[in-house]
Formats: structure tokens, C-alpha cells, sequence
């Protein structure tokens, strides 16, 4: 079937150009030319919203997004909550059900307002994963070459998926369809919706931010994986010289990025992974990092992708009084957050040295979950059994720094389920149970490694050194701190299992309570923390899920 026919099926599109599969340098070009939308908040609706720096095609291209859109519009992401899916979708405030019969009159709608457009869409063909047994075709569809660079950018290509046609998952991004609340059912004039049904994304509205391209995609396959007996994961995941495997789980400020950029390891992948039969595979082809206030030289990967041709940088201003044709890319000042704290670029999984090859690994042989204790009472790394594992997991605890957000004075806890709560589509439970199962079928160890606070919390005492955080992670790759080769005591409030000794680090260190000068003071903030764990666990009704308290 031909591509117009293909969208016409599925989409209802009739009697457009279709730009298919351009090549970057062409992509970069039609953005240059094509893509317009507000920039500003004030601002009309018709502005440039790519530009080339002083590199042109042979750097970056920089793009802005709808003002009101500089990040994920959670609040306005939906799946159609067809019969067969509402009991097993893990429905919640940003991930909400969209009524199936709302959803075919709009996209009708959609297709309507493309069709009386007449105007050109581009459309990329790629692959959201890199083994070809679960590896899905993924086609995108938009207005704005931006977009579809994005996608070219961030996924595989030439995967050898058999039967593509068959699995094959649609998005169609469409910023200049306003959204109709009262007509269309939505909650505002934006919407993302997934229709498992039929394998449609449909992206509305002022929702151009580019990773809704990204993130959708990656919502799907946590969907789908489980229902294979597979585990999606929002990790990174790395190999070493002897064929040792590795992922570790955590949120932003955790450490997770730096972590598992080992020179002596393989990375397979920085965020998205599948845990299969097979191994682990990335589910990307690029990388999306956060730029603000980067440090090049603790960064020099990501610092460098900044001039890489085709790569796109996001919501970085210019400089004042001076044009971006006329910057560098590495001039351009990452200390900005005046349009949003949340800058971004996207870059090829290639720029990255030492990368696994075919993004893909073996089973790992060690679990991380990496949490950032600014509260300062967490052991520095900790041995987790099966329903500790299942316990800290579906937490998904990290916490804020005093000074991060208006009216922070003192550490907030943070907890996001499965570390990615947000793009977890089926219970957490779900992924928990498979993840133990994984665990023991593969004989995997599980350490949980504390990249915070020590000494007191955040404003009192000191962080963790990155020097004893890598030898803790070391030790525990090299098998050092299994129970065989080392002596564990128990921390009372956390019921946690501490080591007593770790090359490379003080042993005092490794129970927290001996870095504070006032144990009683220790004691109480230890207990804090445990109470929240404990309020969310109840808040969250992990018990009617099946998950075994631990604290």
C-alpha cells in the first residue's frame, strides 16, 4: 500500500504532499523555511521558530517552543479508554482517560482541518527500539520539519522488524488544530492521546515541545512490553570488559547520566531500555539531554554534541543584542533559564564514545537505584532483597534541595514510581513483579546507592564525593559486596542492610548515623523520612497492589 493510501486508512488524510524521510540537511532547511508558531508569549502565531547558528548545516539547529509548552503538558495527556484496556491502564492525573466516543469525531476533525489546508506534512519512518524481536515501527506525521528532525534524531533506522505494517504506531502532530474543549472533550485547547486500539499518538495544539515526540512513543511501549512479559525501564544501562551488564534506575539530579558514562564500560543507552528475553536494548537512537547550567567540563559528551550537525537545541535564548547566526553554539550561555529551566538537546546516541554495539547488552548481573538524599539519613549504598527491591522501586524516592523552588526552605521528598511514573502506563505493580522475576531468573544483585547528603542535610552537611559514590558502584559491579564477601548490620529505622566495610571508602561513612554530630538530631530525621515513605506507600494503596511494606 502506498504512503497516501497507508494515511488516508488510517488517518483520513487526502490530497497532501507528503516530505518522506528527508535527510537531515534537508530537514534543517525546511524548518529554517517552513516552521512558524508563537515564540513568545504575546507574540503572533505566525514567527519563525527555528533558526541556525553561526555553524549553520554543519551545527545545530535551535528551536523554540510554544511559550506555554516547555515541557510535558502532563495535565493534558490522555489514553482512549477503550473496554479492553481501562482495567489494566494505570489511570491518574497525568496519564487520564479520554471517552472512545469523543475521540474518532476529532480525529475526523483533525484530518478535516489538515485536508482544507492543503498544505505539505512531513512524515519520518524510524524504529522506537533496536532489537528487531521488539522493536516498533514508528511513523511520525507533522507540520514542523523541526519534529521530524527530532524523531530522525532520537530513534533507530533500519531496524529489521518482520511484518512492519502490522506493528506499526502512528503520531500525528498537528500545533495549528486548537482543541476545542466543550466539542472535543478535552481539558484545555492542547491534547495528547494515545489510542492503544488502533496505534494512533495524536498530539494537538499548543503541545510542540519536542519531547511529547519522544515520550509518547516511550508511553506506548510501557504499555506494551508487559503485555509480552516484558520489561520497559526508564534507566541507563552500560557493559563491562568481562560481559557484565548493568542499569540503573533514577530521577533528575540523581547521578544517573554521569554514572553510567564509564570510560571503562560500554553504554548501551542514557534513558530508555527494555529488559527482554535477549538482554537489554535502548529503545533510542539519541540522547535528550538537559542543558542547563552544563558543566563542559564534567560533560564534555554532551558539550560537544552542542556543534553537532543536525543535532537540536531547545529553548536556549540567543544572547542579548547579538543574533544566532552570527553565535557559536558553544558561546550560547546554558546558565539562561529565562524561557524555562527545562533546555534541552538532542543528539545522535552516536556522539557518545564507547557505545555498546547495536545499543544492546546482556542480562544484567547488577540493579542500581539511585536516589539523592538531601535529607541526609539514607546510607550511602544499600543490599536489597527481592521485596526490597519491589518496595524501593515502586517508591522511586529522591528529594529536592532546599533554594530549587519558591518556598522550599528545607529537603522535599519526591517520589515517582518506577522511576518514571509519569510514562508508566500499567500499574506499578506490573513492573515490579517483572522486574523481580527478571531478578531472579538472571541471578541479578540490587544495591540502592545514595548520591546525597551526609553528615546532615542538605545546608549542614556535605555531599557524597562522586569519588566514594563510583567506588561504592564499583565494588558492587565487581561483586564485592555480596553477602559472601562482606559483613552487613541493619539499619533500624530503614530496615536497610549497610556494609561495614567497601574498598576505597571509610567504613564510618557507611552507616549515616555515624557522620552526624547529634544522633538524637539523626534519629528524628531518620525517622521523617521513614514516615514519608510511609504515607506515600499508604497514599499510593501499594498494598492493594500486592507490594510488601518493608519500614
Amino acid at each position: 500500500m502506498s504512503l497516501n493510501a497507508e494515511l488516508k486508512q488510517t488517518l483520513g488524510l487526502d490530497g497532501l504532499e507528503y516530505r518522506h524521510n528527508l535527510g537531515k540537511d534537508e530537514l534543517f532547511r525546511e524548518a529554517l523555511a517552513n516552521d512558524r508558531g508563537r515564540i513568545r508569549a504575546d507574540g503572533p502565531d505566525d514567527e519563525p521558530k527555528a533558526y541556525e547558528t553561526a555553524l549553520g548545516l554543519e551545527g545545530p539547529l535551535v528551536y523554540y517552543s510554544d511559550p506555554s509548552c516547555t515541557g510535558r503538558p502532563v495535565q493534558d495527556t490522555f489514553a482512549v479508554a477503550w473496554p479492553e484496556i481501562v482495567d489494566k491502564v494505570w489511570w491518574k492525573s497525568d496519564f487520564q482517560q479520554f471517552a472512545p466516543e469523543h475521540f474518532e469525531p476529532l480525529l475526523e476533525r483533525v484530518a478535516a482541518h489538515l485536508n482544507e489546508r492543503s498544505r505539505h506534512l512531513y512524515v519520518q519512518d524510524v524504529y522506537c527500539g533496536w532489537d528487531p524481536a521488539y522493536a516498533v515501527p514508528y511513523r511520525f506525521v507533522g507540520e514542523f520539519a523541526t519534529h521530524a528532525l527530532f524523531a530522525k534524531n532520537m530513534f533507530a533506522d533500519g531496524v529489521d522488524v518482520k511484518n512492519p505494517d502490522d506493528k506499526r504506531w502512528t503520531l500525528l502532530n498537528v500545533p495549528s488544530f486548537h482543541c476545542d474543549p466543550e466539542r472535543d472533550g478535552t481539558k484545555s485547547n492542547r491534547a495528547v492521546i494515545i489510542d492503544i486500539r488502533n496505534r494512533i499518538g495524536l498530539v494537538l495544539g499548543r503541545a510542540d515541545y519536542c519531547g511529547v515526540v519522544k515520550k509518547t512513543m516511550f508511553t506506548v511501549m510501557n504499555y506494551m512490553l508487559p503485555e509480552m512479559g516484558e520489561m520497559p525501564m526508564h534507566c541507563s544501562a552500560n557493559v563491562g570488559a568481562r560481559g557484565d551488564g548493568a542499569i540503573l534506575f533514577g530521577l533528575s539530579g540523581t547521578g544517573k547520566t554521569t554514572l553510567s558514562a564509564d570510560p571503562d564500560r560500554e553504554l548501551i543507552g542514557d534513558d530508555e531500555h527494555a529488559w527482554t528475553e535477549d538482554g537489554v536494548s535502548n529503545f533510542e537512537g539519541g540522547c535528550y539531554a538537559k542543558l542547563i547550567d552544563l558543566d563542559k567540563e564534567a560533560e564534555p559528551v554532551i558539550a560537544g554534541a552542542l556543534s553537532t550537525p543536525g543535532c537540536v537545541i531547545e529553548n536556549v535564548p540567543p544572547l542579548p543584542g547579538k543574533a544566532l547566526t552570527d553565535t557559536d553554539p558553544q558561546d550560547l550561555d546554558l546558565t539562561d533559564g529565562s524561557i524555562t529551566e527545562n533546555t534541552r538537546l538532542s543528539y545522535p546516541l552516536s556522539a557518545n564514545p564507547n557505545v555498546a554495539d547495536g545499543a544492546r547488552g546482556p542480562h544484567p548481573e547488577t540493579i542500581v537505584l539511585l536516589t539523592a538524599d538531601a535529607f541526609g539519613v539514607l546510607p550511602p549504598v544499600s543490599l536489597l532483597d527481592t521485596k526490597d527491591v519491589m518496595y524501593h522501586f515502586v517508591s522511586g524516592f529522591t528529594s529536592k534541595l532546599a533554594g530549587t523552588e519558591v518556598g522550599v526552605t528545607e529537603p522535599k521528598a519526591a517520589f515517582s514510581a518506577c522511576f518514571g511514573a509519569p510514562f508508566m502506563a500499567q500499574k506499578p505493580s506490573v513492573y515490579a513483579e517483572i522486574l523481580a522475576e527478571k531478578m531472579r531468573t538472571h541471578k541479578a544483585r540490587c544495591i540502592l546507592l545514595n548520591t546525597g547528603w551526609s553528615g546532615g542535610p542538605h545546608g549542614v552537611g556535605k555531599r557524597i564525593s562522586i569519588k566514594h559514590t563510583r567506588a561504592l558502584l564499583n565494588a558492587a559491579l565487581a561483586g564485592d559486596l555480596d553477602p559472601e564477601n562482606t559483613e552487613y548490620e541493619n539499619h533500624p529505622i530503614f530496615n536497610l542492610a549497610m556494609p561495614k566495610s567497601c574498598p576505597g571508602v571509610p567504613s564510618e561513612i557507611l552507616n549515616p548515623r555515624n557522620t552526624w554530630d547529634d544522633k538524637a538530631a539523626y534519629d528524628r530525621q531518620a525517622e521523617k523520612l521513614r514516615d514519608m515513605f510511609r504515607e506515600n506507600y499508604k497514599t499510593k494503596g501499594f498494598d492493594q497492589l500486592g507490594i510488601e511494606a518493608v519500614m
